[in-house]
């Protein structure tokens, strides 16, 4: 029982620590995700050591730097959560819906390509009315699949592959401008979006980066890349932004913390929840794929985590409005 825990134990604790390693090899980088998962395990053998303890008489050193390094590694997980929970400063203020002149909304949904069970997606649609709908993994077959919702977003942009990374974007609003780009990956599509919203301009970016994973990319460098670039892109960007999509990487990642910081985008999350969109079929397997951010022009009306669509993902909705230079604080 005493080499059983402490085997599990040790274990535990090289995995709280792995993503300090160096590499970008999805065997490393995997265990960002599941922190609060990690954490949770950790708490139970934490448990489990006092448990034991009880029944000794004499407790040895290396039991107690084991208890000592699962405490520590405890604190050092939910560190890195804290943010996403209601025990952290909101970092973007709320607006009352009534009180939202000038709103935008995005629904950002990955469909999971083999998926067909379009009805729930138009059912999200026709509830909510988005004025931007994003639908990732989509390919000839989705794109046919609810194209009666066309009629009512009569600005579209559409690439539909094979390939998982299919991108298809609806707007009730019109393009000034509009760019399907491969930033880095040929077979990795994102979109640039300029619209004009009540006189303002307003550049939107719909991302979808392949994440570290043995099916996908051993490494998670080009993800890694791809966001570094739109975050200097957008740092050189004058006037209100939005990005919208599945970053495959969790909120509170290095990679997408670098993000934040490079871009200067807020997270409506921090302080609010975890929103977690995947996985939508396990429910041990939960954290925060999909994302939106924004500048410092918007403030939060709603976001909100729907109900499934048959994918592994949720659909993730979120409402924002401009706000004037003096309610920016």
């Amino acid at each position: 029982m005493d080499s059983a825990l402490n085997a599990v134990s040790v274990l535990f604790i090289a995995i709280s620590w792995a993503p300090l390693l160096p590499s970008s090899h999805w065997l490393v980088r995997v265990w960002e995700f599941p922190r609060l998962q990690i954490a949770s395990i950790i708490s139970i053998l934490i448990v489990g050591h006092a448990f034991n303890a009880s029944y000794h008489t004499h407790i040895g050193v290396f039991s107690i730097v084991i208890v000592a390094g699962l405490i520590v590694s405890f604190i050092y997980q939910i560190i890195w959560i804290i943010p996403y929970t209601p025990l952290y400063k909101r970092e973007v203020r709320h607006l009352k819906a009534e009180n939202a002149s000038q709103k935008l909304s995005v629904l950002s949904s990955n469909v999971y390509m083999p998926n067909d069970d379009f009805r729930k997606l138009i059912a999200h649609v026709r509830n909510k009315q988005p004025d931007f709908l994003v639908t990732l993994e989509s390919n000839e077959k989705w794109q046919k699949g609810i194209s009666e919702i066309e009629s009512e977003y009569p600005f579209r942009k559409f690439c539909p592959l094979e390939n998982l990374y299919g991108m298809h974007l609806y707007s009730k609003i019109p393009f000034e401008e509009v760019s399907l780009r491969f930033l880095i990956e040929e077979d990795v599509p994102s979109m640039r979006v300029k619209i004009n919203h009540h006189g303002s301009v307003v550049t939107l970016y719909f991302l979808h980066p392949k994440p570290p994973s043995p099916t996908e990319n051993t490494y998670a460098k080009p993800r890694d890349v791809e966001l570094t670039v739109v975050g200097e892109e957008i740092a050189k960007t004058d006037g209100p932004i939005i990005v919208a999509g599945d970053l495959n990487d969790v909120a509170w990642s290095p990679t997408t913390r670098k993000f934040k910081k490079i871009s200067g985008l807020l997270d409506p999350r921090e302080g609010r929840g975890f929103f977690n969109t995947f996985h939508a079929k396990y429910p041990l397997v939960k954290w925060p794929l999909d994302h939106v951010f924004h500048s410092e022009h918007f403030a939060l009306v709603n976001i909100e985590k729907l109900e499934g669509v048959g994918s592994d993902h949720y659909p993730l909705y979120t409402e924002l409005a401009l706000i004037s230079n003096d309610d920016r604080c």
